[in-house]
This record gives structure tokens, sequence and C-alpha cells, in this order.
């Protein structure tokens, strides 16, 4: 095969592309960029194992597949700019790159509070570096923390905190429950019960008006007039697609990268979209374009977007499935894991106990128009292995606009 493929993103998700692109039959170069010195590595521990000291970066990174051993691989190096039209891409050390097909892996950042007061003492989770920044905060004898943002990573990091023997630590959020934006109300009680009976606590319903300090913040004022000490402070508030360099192109940004049911963007065969910068419709479900920040993504989108691009570049179109995953995620926090199948969010209005009870294991079943659309456990192995047991019916279940 002639001509070569870039990767614009060298995280899982172009590691994960670019041995997908070989096993569905690319013999041509492959070029991955990306901005990290490290070679692709496993993001989930860095707010668990990582933080709290038991695994070494070595542990975490992943070997690519032997058929993936002649990618070449630009890491330090970042993509600022696209022209699709030219089939270009500009690195930021000014050297134009052409290609005959497209990887968007570029992922996503963290979101940063825009509040007066100082930097120091501020931290994000989002790679090694922040991870081995904030541990050293946390392990500071007498350290008070405060994480801002109750959601999957601030309360991973509330966890091991209080497990690294941090006595102060209290998450802020604006909302009246912990997750409770994915979970609904009933886990979101239970999970903040939980969290607390570990010594965590929460200062719910504010949001933060700024930071107190000179050159190191000393506390985190809130909304309602609070002020919380702090040594440290960890921005847990979201995340920020990777997709300025994309700009000038006629694309819709405004969440991510938007491609289509076969992960293609902008109508260009040759372009297409892999991981959580990606938001596409999901025929399994309602077929709403949505970005999906879970763990498995980019290896499932990854395996299709090769297999649609590599299709293309070598004139055998055929028939190409649309992308319709179901979504899983887990969640460890203190001695006990939330795992979930399919799309929770979607069946919010109708939210049913399944098995146990909220007080102690617990399974959840989530409906939209009395189908079930996606299952949460909370608890121990018994319960996470419940909610794997209603993966076979998920998969099974007719699309929601069938």
């Amino acid at each position: 095969m002639a001509g070569r493929i870039v990767v614009a993103g060298a995280s899982m998700g172009g590691l994960r592309a670019a041995e997908q692109l070989r096993a569905a039959g690319w013999t041509g170069p492959i070029t991955v960029v990306g901005d990290e010195p490290h070679m692709p590595y496993n993001r989930p521990p860095l707010s668990k194992e990582v933080l709290a000291g038991k695994a070494p970066f070595e542990s975490l990174a992943f070997t690519p597949k032997a058929a993936a051993a002649d990618v070449e691989w630009r890491l330090g190096t970042k993509v600022v700019a696209a022209r699709l039209a030219e089939r270009t891409v500009e690195l930021d050390d000014g050297e134009v790159m052409p290609y005959d097909g497209l990887v968007v892996a570029t992922g996503m950042r963290p979101r940063r509070l825009r509040c007066p007061g100082p930097l120091a003492g501020r931290h994000t989770v989002r790679t090694l570096a922040d991870a081995q920044g904030l541990r050293d905060g946390l392990t500071r004898p007498g350290a008070r923390v405060v994480v801002v943002g109750a959601g999957f990573i601030g309360c991973e990091v509330a966890a091991t905190a209080v497990g690294l023997g941090v006595h102060e630590v209290t998450v802020v959020d604006p909302l009246p429950l912990p997750m409770v934006g994915p979970l609904g109300e009933l886990l979101a009680r239970a999970l903040l019960k939980r969290h607390e009976e570990r010594g965590v606590r929460f200062a719910l319903g504010a949001g933060v008006a700024g930071f107190e300090g000179e050159d190191r913040v000393t506390g985190v004022a809130l909304s309602d007039g609070t002020v919380l000490p702090a040594d440290v402070v960890v921005e847990s508030v979201g995340s920020l697609a990777n997709v300025e360099w994309l700009r000038g192109n006629d694309l819709d940004l405004t969440d991510g990268v938007l491609t289509c049911e076969r992960l293609r963007v902008g109508g260009r065969p040759e372009v297409v979209a892999v991981g959580d910068v990606a938001r596409f419709p999901n025929a399994r479900y309602d077929g709403v374009p949505r970005r999906v920040e879970h763990w498995s993504i980019p290896t499932e989108s990854a395996k299709h977007a090769a297999k649609a691009l590599v299709a293309h570049l070598s004139d055998a179109e055929g028939e190409l499935a649309p992308f319709a995953p179901l979504p899983t995620f887990w969640s460890d926090q203190h001695d006990f894991r939330l795992q979930s199948f399919g799309v929770p969010v979607l069946g919010l209005d109708d939210v049913r106990v399944l098995d146990g009870d909220p007080d102690g294991d617990v399974l959840v079943g989530y409906h939209a128009d009395d189908r079930l659309v996606g299952v949460v456990a909370l608890g121990g192995h018994s319960a996470a292995m419940g909610a794997a047991r209603y993966r076979a019916q998920l998969l099974k279940q007719p699309a929601l606009t069938a």
C-alpha cells in the first residue's frame, strides 16, 4: 500500500489506532505524533495506585503489539494545525507533514478553574507528571486537601488521599450530591454515605469563588462565603477536547470532533477520530452524537475507525456496520467499586433497584420507555459481577429509535 497514515495523539487511542491499522491490513508507513515524552501508558491508575505510591510508571506503560513494531513515534512533539483539503498537518517544530490518511486521537485535557488567586498548590490529574506532583503534596505532613469536583476523578482522589492518611480531605461541588449527574440521586446518596463513613468531608451546593494565599494557595473561598483551609487543591472540574489544531477546516468542534456513525470526520473518508475526542452517534441508543470518556472506547473505536480508513485507502469500501459500542466504566474508591454497563444517563427518570440494598452491595437498573439502558453496581466483587450478568441483555436490546 502506498502513502502514509498520520495518527495525531500518542496516548492509548493513538497506540490502539496504530495497532488496528496493521490488523486491518495497512502495510504502509504509520507515524504517531504526541506531545508527552512517554510511550502510551494506562491513565486510570494515576488517581489511585500511582497516587498511592503502589504502582511505578513501568507498570503503566503499554507494550505495542508486534505487528506495530515498525510504527514511527514522534514523541514530545505536538500537532498544532491541520489543512484537511491539502492533507497536511503542521507540528510545533514547524514541520509540515503530508498524509494520505489521518487519525484524530488527541484526547482531552483537564479544565481549569478561572478564579482569582495563586496557582502554586493547585493540581490536576491527567498525566504521569500530574500524579507525581500531586503525590508529593499529599504526602506532606499535615496536608489539608480540598478537591474541587465530585465526579469520578475527584471522588477517586479523595479516597486515595484518605488512604494515604490525610486527615483533612474536603470535596467541593455546586451540585447537591457526588456523581449525581451520571448516577442519579439514589446511588449518589449511597456514594456520599460511604465516603463520609471513611473520613471524606463534603461541601456541596457551593462553587469556588477564589483561592486565598500570596505565592501559594492557603485556602479555597466558596460562593457561600465559607473559606476552607487548604495546602493542596485538586481541580477535577471536567475536561476540554484537544481540537484547536483542527480549526479552520469547517468541522463541528463544539464538543470534541463530530463524526459520522463510521467515525469519519467532516465527510472526509480519509480522516477518522478515535477515543474520547470523538463525538459519534451510537446506533445502539438514540443516535445523538456524544463523546464517551470510558477506558474501553479508545480500543473499540480504534478497531472500527481503522477498518473504515483502510477500506477507503485501499479502494475496498464495501459494507461497514455503524459504530455501536456498549459503554462500560468502573471506578475504584476506598474498598468498593462502581461498575457500569450501558448508558445510565439515558434512564435517570426511571431508576430501579435490581438487587441488594443501597446501604450494602446494590445493583441498580436505568430505564427509558420501560427498556433497560444501563446498570450500575456499587459495592464489592459480587455486586460488580451482578452488573456483568446484564451485559448480554443490554447487547440484545433494540435501538431506542427503532
